[in-house]
């Protein structure tokens, strides 16, 4: 299957892990642990707006259509996961989904029964088998692109309308690179195929910095992904447009992120 994608979004850091070195599974929950209870919790509204504004607007890699436009969903997003039968991967994409769904206030998001109700659909496949899987996806001279240019060790991307609203996404993931790299590219991926999938090098606190590896779902990006889900946030909508709101939004984007997070409200 091919189709026509506004943008594509790459893990390439997690190429700095390679499967000899990663950790056992324990340990690797534990690095996420230690990672949490160390995360940056405090922002002010420039840092967030900045940030923000580098993920949402542009895209790493983009094969076709303008990224000078909000892209988001406007529907319910509903996710299958096709491919390995590996149990334990897919417990762990149900609770990726289950920890965004509580964290971000206004997306409805959740896991689809059958694949003909998703409109995002996460491939599961082994490592050797990554860059087979792109070629069936994108074809061969556009996966020799992103193989040239991005190295993936995970890889999403989306379909849009014509009015910038998310018709579809694709998600692909390794499943035999331990645990850290799973999550790490599971949260990423996921979270970028839901519109914020520019990375950027100049923001330290996102896990869109191919230089960041988190492995969950972190304050920072909780903050631009409900700023992106806000209502008042339409697809298709300019710089311009978008900043005009961010003085109204920020508040109430605030007071939901410390509700769920338990932090003091400002």
């Amino acid at each position: 299957m091919r189709w026509l994608t506004s943008g594509i979004a790459a893990t390439a850091g997690c190429l700095a892990l390679s499967t000899a070195l990663l950790p056992p599974a324990f340990a690797e929950t534990s690095s996420i642990s230690a990672r949490q209870r160390s995360e940056k919790k405090v922002f002010t509204d420039s840092q967030i707006i900045d940030g923000f504004m580098k993920t949402a607007f542009g895209a790493e890699y983009h094969l076709a259509g303008r990224v000078d436009r909000i892209r988001k969903y406007q529907v319910p997003v509903r996710i299958f996961i096709d491919g390995s039968t590996r149990a334990d991967r897919k417990t762990q994409i149900g609770k990726v989904v289950g920890d965004i769904a509580m964290r971000v206030q206004h997306l409805d998001i959740a896991m689809a029964e059958n694949r003909d109700d998703a409109n995002t659909i996460i491939t599961l496949v082994r490592d050797r088998d990554l860059q087979k899987t792109i070629t069936s996806f994108y074809g061969a001279e556009k996966a020799k692109e992103i193989h040239d240019s991005l190295d993936p060790q995970c890889l999403s991307g989306f379909r849009k309308n014509e009015d910038y609203e998310i018709q579809r996404s694709d998600v692909i993931l390794t499943v035999d690179n331990g645990d850290f790299v799973f999550l790490d590219c599971a949260y990423e991926e996921l979270l970028q195929s839901l519109g914020p999938i520019n990375d950027t090098d100049t923001v330290p606190w996102t896990m869109f910095n191919d230089q960041v590896s988190m492995g969950f779902f972190d304050i920072y990006d909780q903050y631009i992904l409900n700023i992106l889900y806000d209502p008042r946030i339409k697809a298709g909508m300019t710089v311009e447009e978008v900043r005009a709101l961010l003085p109204a939004i920020l508040p109430d984007v605030r007071k939901w992120v410390a509700k769920v997070n338990h932090l003091p409200s400002r």
